[in-house]
């Protein structure tokens, strides 16, 4: 059976993060150590954390929203697949580990892998997360399908030179 490695949120759950409030916290944790958010976005945030040498406090606020979320998040279709699937299974994602483990065990599902945003020194759409997550699994990239619900993992998957399936 062809390996699979999905995305989390969208994919397999629908984590309930108040992004907007994710935001508005770290740019207020930012603030106090000296750094103007301006107005970026989440993921603008991200960079600049980066920049500042500040990812660690990106990861704690954003990181708390997101496992917050995780503990209440419903299964979408695709979890009944992952169940059923006799092969080897991953998850990569742009949550924290975390929170992807959070939401698997609020499920009772198992994966062979899972590499969150934090779990490697990149994130999507760097391949590298993707590339770990089979790492892990020990297959190869090419005989593996990523499935996901965004334009980021379909860019994924091709910079790792993996097959990409859209969720239906």
């Amino acid at each position: 059976m062809q390996p699979v490695v999905y995305d989390l949120d969208g994919t397999l759950v629908s984590l309930p993060v108040d992004w907007g409030a994710a935001r508005d916290d770290l740019a207020a944790d930012l603030r106090g150590v000296g750094v103007d958010p301006g107005d970026r976005d989440l993921w603008g945030l991200l960079e600049l954390a980066e920049t500042e040498g500040h990812r660690d406090r990106f990861e704690a606020v954003v990181g708390e929203h997101e496992r917050e979320a995780a503990r209440a998040a419903p299964a979408l279709e695709l979890v009944e697949e992952l169940r059923a699937h006799p092969g080897p299974v991953g998850v990569c994602s742009l949550n924290s580990e975390a929170a992807c483990r959070i939401a698997l065990d609020r499920h009772g599902l198992d994966a062979d892998a899972v590499v969150g945003r934090d779990s490697v020194g990149s994130y999507k759409p760097d391949p590298e997360p993707l590339l770990s997550t089979l790492s892990a699994m020990d297959v190869e990239g090419e005989a593996a399908v990523f499935v996901g619900d965004s334009e980021r993992d379909r860019v994924t998957a091709e910079r790792a030179g993996v097959p990409f399936r859209w969720v239906e």
